[in-house]
């Protein structure tokens, strides 16, 4: 047994509860020649239109999604012409790892970034931690201690009802620990395992369970909510068929029974967010094969999410996945997605407007296919 697992047992503490270092100047042992591993990106922009670009990794002797996993944050001062390397690198000691982050921007300017926390690859409960920062229109933010806000999963970007209340999606996996994993350190959470929504009524200060759905065949969850015109609550969540979805009428306390959504896409994470416009845009895959993570397209929605018009073909290439997107007060929409997570090891981003979208044609001024973000090229032994 690992020597931190060991003394944290005899302590009576749990590794995967600890408050990791938040390293704010990684040395080479984060760098582009070291990793073997990365994905599941995000993406936010500041005020004054800095960027900022995160996702989790894995060093020599982590290839692939493990207890060796840490989360990279960079920046662009240049609207993404050019990258930093790492700025900030979490990466818990011991077999806890740091994994599926997101970055999101509160009504009040403050930028979050959170992330989640698991001893193992998954010990039946995980925990999502957030760190937060008033000045992300710096390249040397200033950020705050770590906090744990919740069980769970969270990698999406909140949403802010408008009834004042932020709700998070934290998701508990219906699979059982990884088997390695010492007992004491196994969780079964039991009815809480599910798409899972928590709320803040307090602007993050506390977050509380307020509700969840179940989708048939859920898979991860990786839900997202939009708030209907209606004020009802719209979920959608990943599934083995691609989406399901459910309606919550009493501000996410109680969904109705989860169904398949008649959206098309693949087995993995999507996309939807409500634009400045009020139409809604979703991303998800459309490969012709109804099943590879290719095809990566984006729509539109004026009703809803009722029909969706529009079709902007964002990577039809096979191994890209993962988006995550965020639009500034101008109208230009940022996405970042994953490509080839154990092969080529690159992030991308694009830039387009909602006409780009609803034309299917990359036309407007600053549209922009493939902008390279990071590259991983660390050798295998």
């Amino acid at each position: 047994m690992h020597r931190l697992v060991l003394f944290a047992l005899l302590a009576g503490s749990d590794p995967a509860l600890q408050a990791p270092r938040i390293n704010t100047a990684p040395g080479p042992e984060y760098g582009d020649n070291t990793r073997l591993f990365q994905g599941i990106p995000g993406i936010e922009r500041a005020r004054n239109g800095r960027l900022w670009a995160l996702w989790y990794a894995g060093g020599p002797d982590e290839p692939t999604e493990g207890p060796g996993n840490y989360v990279v944050l960079v920046t662009s001062g240049d609207d993404g012409r050019t990258w930093s390397g790492p700025k900030l690198v979490i990466d818990p000691p011991g077999p806890v790892r740091a994994y599926d982050a997101t970055l999101w921007h509160d009504p009040d300017g403050r930028m979050w970034l959170f992330w989640s926390q698991s001893y193992e690859k998954w010990d039946g409960r995980s925990g999502v931690w957030a760190i937060v920062t008033k000045d992300s229109g710096s390249d040397r933010p200033k950020w705050s201690e770590p906090r744990r806000l919740s069980d769970g999963i969270m990698m999406n970007k909140p949403t802010v009802t408008s009834w004042g209340e932020w709700l998070m999606s934290a998701s508990v996996w219906e699979r059982g620990p990884t088997a390695n994993i010492p007992p004491a350190l196994q969780h079964d959470l039991g009815a809480r395992k599910g798409a899972n929504v928590m709320v803040s009524r307090d602007k993050g200060r506390t977050w509380s369970y307020r509700g969840q759905a179940i989708v048939p065949e859920r898979v991860f969850d990786e839900h997202m909510i939009v708030e209907r015109r209606d004020r009802s609550l719209w979920m959608l969540v990943r599934a083995a068929y691609g989406i399901g979805e459910s309606t919550s009428t009493d501000r996410g306390a109680t969904w109705e029974p989860g169904r398949k959504s008649g959206i098309p896409h693949v087995n993995s994470r999507f996309f939807v967010r409500r634009l400045k416009s009020g139409k809604l845009l979703l991303v998800t895959h459309e490969p012709p094969d109804h099943k590879t993570r290719s095809h990566l397209i984006a729509h539109l929605s004026n009703d809803d999410g009722k029909t969706w018009t529009g079709g902007l073909m964002i990577d039809e290439r096979k191994g890209v996945s993962y988006p995550d997107g965020v639009q500034a007060p101008d109208g230009t929409i940022y996405l970042i997605y994953d490509y080839s997570r154990t092969g080529d090891r690159q992030i991308f981003m694009a830039s387009f407007t909602e006409d780009d979208v609803a034309a299917g044609q990359w036309k407007s001024a600053g549209a922009r296919q493939r902008v390279q973000i990071n590259q991983a090229t660390g050798k295998r032994p």
